[in-house]
């Protein structure tokens, strides 16, 4: 009797810390790289410049990532459309790519909003930004 006693307090025990090491692994991040790197053309003022960008977006969840794959053409042409509205002035910087960071995400969230009701993308990250 008393080993069972001690079983059932031992899992007792035991389970909280179990349920939160589940938890903790629902809630690592997905890493959703844009593959190929997003390359175009950018500027007006008579000599076009190139840019090359690799770009990975934060997701929180499996299913959220499907439905980011499944749109990605969509996502793909709103940063294509946004990089090439850009200028000297909006790359030059490190504040003006974190500017531009910023909003290549709102508008990726837009797109996705728009399409599946929410975000679905936590964050927007360059990997590498070359600008010439």
């Amino acid at each position: 009797m008393k080993h069972i006693i001690f079983l059932c307090l031992a899992l007792g025990l035991a389970l909280p810390a179990l349920a939160e090491k589940a938890e903790g692994e629902a809630l690592k991040p997905i890493y959703y790289a844009l593959v190929p790197a997003l390359v175009g053309n950018y500027g007006s003022n008579g000599k076009l410049k190139y840019y090359k960008a690799d770009v990975a977006l934060r997701i929180g969840s499996p299913a959220a990532e499907e439905r980011v794959k499944h749109h990605e053409p969509l996502i793909r042409n709103q940063l294509v459309m946004l990089f090439s509205q850009q200028s000297d002035a909006t790359l030059g910087s490190v504040e003006a790519k974190e500017a531009l960071r910023q909003e290549a995400l709102r508008q990726v969230q837009a797109v996705l909003s728009q399409e599946e009701g929410q975000p679905l993308v936590d964050d927007l990250l360059f990997n590498n930004l070359i600008i010439q």
